[in-house]
């Protein structure tokens, strides 16, 4: 791949495509690991180790803070060092991460000591996946322009969550055949595998030029991240606790609810990807958060799997747009020679919402019980709404401050 000398004001979808494709493998490999961890890892941590639903709620929110922690200095290091090393770098520390799974097998007797060592493992990953996604992300933005923002976006993250719905029903035969073993193992091998298809991708052009100060990136993206933080609440919910709800209801296979959130997804990048781009990231994030609180109530509100399903799958839909239509907005007011730091300091919002509302959701789940955690989902994805729509009726020159004053 090499970079584009001279870049229109939009490039077509199959151009995109087209463009993207090698990086849609590797992050669609790389993720394979993620997604076959979750619908397993709450099973392992409470029924294998026997710990209650805090304890899974801070295992699963490890790897946001990890992300959270990580993302701006993994965007300080794509703008420096090429946002090819950025993703040899995070597949490198995921298996390192897959290594600390495997060795807290050997203290399964212990589970304190067990969940420790699990949670060095967590954190590991969730490095690695912020080096990962703002890596190619990066690399995405240097070949296309700023102008296609929502489309870099859009494409990338269909090929990570295409390897979550692929990976959920895998992690559940591996799980079932060999146990958290055979997941750790995969961690190990999968990103090793993929170093070889990321070696062979021609780096993109650097701007060359001097990188923004942090102090500036962050404040040309903060209003944008709160909406996105607040709209993560809801993928949180399921991710974490939406296997347990179907075990302790009897509902199964318990990974269909990821698979479903990640088809419907995927549906929603395909299709109306461009629109962020289009028509504006604030009008599309206005109506997905809509969609997501939407779903988040039926799962609450529903009495049989098929409902709580359909549930998950409008959330997919009206989430699978949120991250590039906020983007969209937190990239057009970012300097455009810190792409890489923009991105990484925008997502860190939703690392931010993922590391506090796991754990924070496992309190309620334990006081109130699983039904509830997708009430207080539901009402965060509602709370999205205000953001949205101070960034579509500010006029452009005004935004920044304006919002800053009404948030």
């Amino acid at each position: 791949m090499s970079a584009i000398a001279s870049r229109p004001a939009a490039v077509a979808t199959s151009a995109v495509v087209t463009t993207l494709l090698p990086l849609m493998a590797a992050v669609f490999v790389a993720y394979l690991v993620i997604g076959m961890a979750m619908p397993v890892l709450p099973l392992h941590v409470h029924q294998g180790l026997g710990l209650g639903t805090f304890v899974v709620g801070l295992v699963t929110g490890t790897q946001f803070t990890a992300s959270l922690f990580s993302r701006v200095w993994a965007g300080q290091h794509a703008d420096s060092k090429g946002a090819k090393h950025t993703v040899v770098t995070g597949l490198l520390v995921a298996a390192v991460a897959g290594f600390f799974y495997l060795v807290s097998l050997r203290f399964a007797a212990k589970p304190e000591a067990s969940v420790g060592i699990l949670l060095i493992g967590r954190a590991l990953l969730g490095a690695a996946e912020s080096f990962i996604i703002t890596g190619a992300l990066s690399w995405g933005l240097a070949l296309l322009g700023a102008q296609n923002t929502g489309k870099v976006m859009a494409w990338l993250g269909t090929a990570l969550w295409g390897a979550f719905a692929a990976g959920a029903p895998v992690g559940t035969t591996l799980y079932a055949a060999d146990g958290f073993a055979a997941i750790a193992l995969a961690t190990i091998l999968i990103p090793l595998a993929t170093l070889p298809l990321v070696a062979s991708f021609r780096s993109a052009a650097s701007t060359g030029r001097a990188r923004a100060a942090f102090a500036d990136v962050a404040g040309a993206v903060w209003v944008p991240g709160v909406g996105l933080a607040l709209s993560g609440v809801g993928f949180g919910a399921i991710v974490t606790f939406i296997a347990l709800l179907f075990a302790q209801r009897g509902w199964s296979p318990a990974w269909l609810p990821f698979t479903s959130l990640s088809v419907a997804f995927m549906i929603g990048r395909i299709f109306f990807g461009h629109l962020p781009d289009k028509i504006g990231g604030a009008k599309v994030a206005l109506v997905c958060v809509l969609i997501e609180a939407a779903g988040q109530a039926m799962i609450w509100l529903a009495p049989s799997s098929t409902l709580a399903l359909a549930g998950v799958t409008l959330t997919g839909l009206g989430y699978s747009l949120v991250y590039p239509a906020l983007g969209v907005e937190a990239v057009r007011r970012a300097p455009p020679q810190s792409h890489g730091l923009a991105m990484g300091s925008y997502t860190a919002f939703l690392d931010l919402s993922l590391g506090l509302a796991s754990p924070a959701l496992g309190l309620i789940a334990s006081v109130a019980g699983l039904n509830a955690v997708f009430l207080a989902s539901t009402l965060a994805a509602l709370c999205t709404a205000p953001v949205a729509l101070c960034l579509l009726h500010t006029p452009s020159v005004q935004r920044r401050e304006q919002c800053h004053t009404l948030l």
